[in-house]
């Protein structure tokens, strides 16, 4: 409550140059919480979403069961990089050999082998579509890195505008009464207390969900290894 009562006193007692600063940091405190929710949130559903989806598709007999029994139609996170590779998959194999593969009337051996080289057009596929995701996941982490890194610089920037105009009104008033300089040196403190009340925070979150984003990737691209191995072992078989 003091530190409350001590800011608004600051804040009213401060130049234009400062009140003008922290309500950019307060703009930027608020669009910065916005992103951290709606972020954390999009993060939960797909870090839930990607376990649930690995799962159901280790279960599965073969690489393309999930999508011929399923259907998927999600274009983003790990479901989406496995819809991506199967779509490739089946335009690679002749109408015939995709018509019984969709019947589920053979297996990826056999007429439904593949060369390496097609293997590797897939593999493309794959690897591209991972880093789509990947990029995706990063989204709106720059946004709370450019608010944490510039709220204690302008906070820095609108004290030291403060102090000289602080001293600039000592010179002018010929003394250094401390009752008259000590106003003006807090109003100056306040945009550099505002930047790091936003900042210390908004380091938490970002420390955190980048943490979870490490995660999500590693899991995504453990799942890629796992499904172009699966797509090796059940339909490389035709020469180069």
């Amino acid at each position: 409550m003091i530190l409350a009562n001590s800011l608004v006193d600051g804040f009213l007692g401060s130049n234009l140059m400062g009140q003008g600063i922290v309500a950019v940091q307060l703009l930027g405190s608020v669009i910065m919480l916005a992103v951290v929710l709606g972020k954390w949130k999009e993060l939960s559903y797909v870090r839930m979403a990607t376990r649930r989806f690995v799962r159901d598709f280790t279960s599965g007999h073969d690489a393309l069961e999930y999508y011929l029994e399923r259907r998927p139609s999600i274009a983003t996170g790990v479901e989406g990089i496995y819809k991506e590779t199967c779509d490739r998959l089946l335009k690679l194999l002749t109408p015939d050999v995709r018509s019984l593969l969709v019947g589920r009337q053979t297996d990826g051996n056999g007429s439904a082998a593949l060369t390496a080289r097609e293997i590797e057009l897939v593999r493309g596929t794959c690897e591209h579509a991972l880093d789509e995701e990947e990029i995706r996941l990063d989204h709106g982490m720059g946004v709370i890195a450019s608010v944490v890194s510039l709220s204690p610089m302008l906070g820095l920037l609108g004290t030291v505008w403060g102090v000289l105009d602080a001293f600039a009104e000592m010179g002018t008033a010929g003394s250094a009464n401390l009752a008259t300089i000590a106003p003006s040196i807090s109003a100056a403190l306040v945009t550099t207390v505002v930047g790091l009340l936003i900042a210390i925070p908004g380091v938490l979150a970002y420390t955190r969900m980048n943490a979870t984003i490490t995660q999500i990737r590693s899991e995504m691209e453990g799942f890629a290894d796992e499904l172009m191995g699966r797509i090796a072992c059940e339909f490389q078989g035709r020469g180069v």
